[in-house]
């Protein structure tokens, strides 16, 4: 006979539909995979302690009214214990994370006034985010007086969504889950978010998710989903806790997870062009030595700062330079270990220093995405004999 007082679980795939549902009347995302991975997010962020680390939510736009704050005001709706952060001080963020009274969710909006490139620096903020990703993620600080300070640590663990301009520093993109907001075309309708009435039904949502995390934590916690082919190291820790909550909640949620963590992580690939020393030898490699096997400096840097959809011709105010382009590609290696460093290549009666192919293979292999599966076929004039 059953116990009476037994609450028997909630089927997990209809009440993500439901918060996917509650975005949908608020929020208008870029593609389908952004439902499914925020509202996978959303109840992460209630069984953040089952997990090794806990994906950054990342609402980011080229220009302002495309629905960041939006997305950001519908998710603290449903998220536990809420901290809505606006310039936040890293002191105060890890203090509220180690408070005994319970562990925040960090909302930062308009994230872009602290990483911008007019913000200027914000290491220990940065820190702290980049710390507080994997559950044991601490951040150190002195407290006391004069010489009676000691040395303590704060945990850092905490879920975190942040909205703003442009692009966040590599080393919180790579951990995040990045929606690409967009203005809304003109056909594209959303019912007005009126927090007065919205909220409430926002929290009933939360607060079943909060029941029924109680009751997923058990097959939740120790998961280990299987990725997609492809989906490795960092993009695999970003996405492990999504798809571990997809599997438990069963229905078509593991495969709409798996088909959205592809999406998303594809579209990531293709907006990181990854550091200015990578972003020089991929344009090496597809833009400018391509079909030959050596060429002088100064037609290097004639290609290079010619090319349209390039820093090359402006950095700093200043186009790509032969000293600055030694330095640079002197950072990466040759097969032989040696740092990579010009040649003599003789041209028509005479010599010039150059690049050769051979010394740049290695260093494409390891640091550069797959090249496009069209590449453009090689310049005219190039000698290739020494």
């Amino acid at each position: 006979m059953t116990n009476p007082t037994q609450q028997t679980p909630e089927d997990g795939a209809a009440l993500l539909d439901d918060v996917e549902a509650f975005h949908r009347r608020f929020n208008v995302f870029p593609t389908e995979a952004a439902y499914v991975a925020v509202a996978l997010w959303d109840a992460h962020a209630h069984l953040l302690d089952c997990f090794d680390s806990t994906p950054r939510l990342a609402f980011l736009s080229p220009e302002p009214g495309s629905g960041k704050s939006r997305a950001l005001e519908v998710v603290e709706t449903l998220v536990p214990a809420p901290m809505t952060a606006v310039n936040a001080s890293a002191a105060a963020l890890f203090r509220s994370v180690s408070n005994p009274s319970g562990r925040p969710t960090i909302l930062f909006d308009e994230i872009d006034t602290i990483f911008g490139p007019k913000a200027g620096d914000n290491e220990e903020l940065r820190g702290f985010l980049n710390a507080g990703h994997r559950r044991t993620g601490v951040t150190y600080r002195c407290i006391g007086d004069g010489g009676n300070q000691t040395v303590q640590a704060f945990p850092s663990y905490c879920g975190v969504a942040v909205a703003g301009l442009g692009n966040l520093p590599d080393t919180i993109m790579t951990r995040s889950v990045i929606i690409r907001m967009r203005r809304r075309a003109r056909n594209e309708k959303v019912e007005a978010f009126r927090a007065r009435i919205h909220e409430a039904e926002g929290h009933k949502l939360r607060d079943r998710l909060a029941q029924w995390a109680e009751h997923a934590r058990g097959f939740v916690m120790g998961a280990w989903p299987d990725m997609p082919d492809g989906v490795t190291d960092r993009p695999a820790d970003v996405w492990e806790p999504l798809l571990a909550i997809a599997d438990v909640a069963g229905g078509d949620w593991p495969t709409r997870a798996r088909e959205a963590c592809v999406t998303l992580v594809t579209a990531s690939k293709a907006n990181d062009r990854g550091s200015l020393g990578i972003r020089l030898l991929t344009d090496l490699r597809d833009h400018v030595m391509v079909g030959i096997d050596r060429l002088p400096t100064v037609a290097i840097l004639d290609r290079l700062n010619a090319l349209d959809d390039a820093p090359w011709a402006d950095l700093h105010g200043k186009p790509l330079d032969n000293r600055r382009l030694s330095r640079m590609l002197a950072e990466y290696m040759t097969v032989d270990n040696e740092p990579i460093a010009s040649r003599n290549i003789k041209t028509a009666g005479s010599v010039l220093k150059g690049y050769c192919t051979i010394d740049l293979r290695d260093a494409w292999a390891r640091y550069c995405p797959p090249p496009p599966e069209s590449p453009l076929p090689p310049l005219p004039g190039i000698e290739n004999t020494v």
